[in-house]
């Protein structure tokens, strides 16, 4: 059986080390995580582990396509609309939910997203 070039590439987003966090990008793990949000100030509670999966995932599902911040703070808003959306996540991540929550998360925070001229946190 071939598989599908979106099959092979999702593969390599996979961990096997972090069950919880199968969209971790390689190298990532929660004791890093843990240790860039202490820095920044920040006990991770199971609320910001449920945020950090979501950008992961988020990050990985798109990895074929340019990121816009925009539509990344639409995503994250939606799925944590319930909890409060883009205002809860910025009780959790006072730095921005998606600048400070890439940063912890192990991603790269897409272009604009830490342009201090542009109205971001950092």
């Amino acid at each position: 059986m071939v598989k599908s070039r979106h099959q092979m590439k999702r593969k390599k987003v996979v961990s096997r080390k972090a069950p919880r966090f199968p969209y971790a990008p390689p190298g990532w793990t929660q004791s890093i995580a843990r240790k860039r949000a202490k820095e920044e100030g920040l006990e991770l509670t199971d609320d910001h582990w449920q945020a950090l999966r979501a950008l992961q995932e988020y990050f990985a599902r798109h990895q074929d396509t340019r990121l816009n911040v925009r539509e990344l703070r639409d995503a994250l808003h939606e799925k944590f609309h319930h909890q409060g959306g883009i205002r809860y996540l910025y009780q959790l991540f006072p730095g921005g939910p998606v600048a400070q929550g890439c940063r912890i998360a192990g991603l790269k925070a897409p272009a604009g997203t830490t342009d201090r001229g542009f109205g971001s946190v950092v």
